[in-house]
């Protein structure tokens, strides 16, 4: 007689005593930098595909940013010439996949309390946190001015946020289903 493989419980829909589906703190808080991490990548996505679309640059406001922060911790950036601007903009880079990635976390937190949202007001929730975090220390540091910006530079900025939204409510709800 052969003996059965014991089947895994993928811990879906059931009431434990850690929650709904078994899922810990820290479980929602992976799955929601995972959602975040996913955000991140169409929020880029989008933003490439506009620069390619309209011919425009980059945006220099993560390095200065970075330039600016490293000044008022007194923390300097290591290198000369090319080798410090590849730093600062390597560090620029990851200051937005920490943000993205870090509202991420947040909203893993908040369906580990057991908040539930209709999905246009958890888009709504992740764009807006998106762009707190990451326009929010840029503004605060006099990098920019969102008053001062025009039509087309608020539209450049939230569709990619927007994408970014969109990405992290379907996937921290797909974490959801049974």
């Amino acid at each position: 007689m052969l003996a059965r493989a014991p089947e895994y419980d993928w811990g879906m829909a059931k009431q434990t005593s850690l929650g709904r589906r078994g899922i810990s703190t820290v479980g929602w808080m992976l799955r929601g930098a995972a959602a975040g991490a996913a955000g991140t990548s169409a929020l880029n996505a989008v933003t490439y595909l506009d620069m390619v679309v309209r011919g425009r640059g980059t945006s220099s406001t993560p390095e200065q940013t970075v330039e600016k922060l490293a000044r008022k911790a007194h923390v300097p950036i290591p290198g000369a010439g090319r080798t410090r601007d590849n730093r600062v903009q390597g560090l620029g880079a990851v200051t937005g996949l920490v943000a993205g990635i870090g509202v991420g976390v947040l909203g893993g937190l908040a369906r580990a309390s057991g908040f539930r949202s209709a999905p246009p007001v958890g888009v709504m929730l992740a764009t807006l946190g998106a762009l707190l975090v990451g326009n929010g220390p840029m503004t605060a540091l006099g990098i920019t001015d969102p008053r001062s910006w025009s039509r087309a530079d608020w539209v450049s900025d939230l569709v990619p946020h927007l994408a970014y939204g969109i990405v992290v409510k379907t996937t921290m709800d797909a974490f959801d289903r049974p």
